[in-house]
């Protein structure tokens, strides 16, 4: 195998390393007793059907079961600009300080746990 190929192979290696990490959500998970047809939020206190899932009011997407984050928090974008939460779309929103209608480039996030 030539020098090239090797780099090209170690570089996606870890390209997908590096990606591996964004792909997992913050989460929590409870036991759910065998048998039952429904499970309660415990956040909101709605009930849901097994095997149903749902954006609960704290943005977290949820199963009888499990809930998970459902938005990271940016970190990687420029001085100049603010984020900012929208909690009726369940994201950040990130803009120039002197001028909310640009918008900026976010490099990486984190999420909420």
């Amino acid at each position: 195998m030539s020098l090239t190929a090797t780099m090209k192979y170690l570089a996606l290696a870890f390209l997908l390393c590096a990606l591996a990490p964004l792909s997992n959500r913050a989460c929590f998970r409870w036991k759910m007793e065998p048998g039952l047809t429904h499970c309660q939020d415990t956040v909101d206190g709605t009930w849901h059907a097994v095997g149903s899932s749902w954006r609960n009011s704290r943005c977290m997407d949820c199963t009888c079961g499990k809930c998970c984050s459902g938005f990271s928090t940016p970190v990687g974008f420029p001085d100049y600009c603010v984020k900012v939460f929208d909690p009726e779309a369940c994201e950040y929103i990130v803009h120039k300080k002197d001028d909310p209608s640009v918008l900026c480039p976010v490099h990486s996030g984190v999420l909420r746990k």
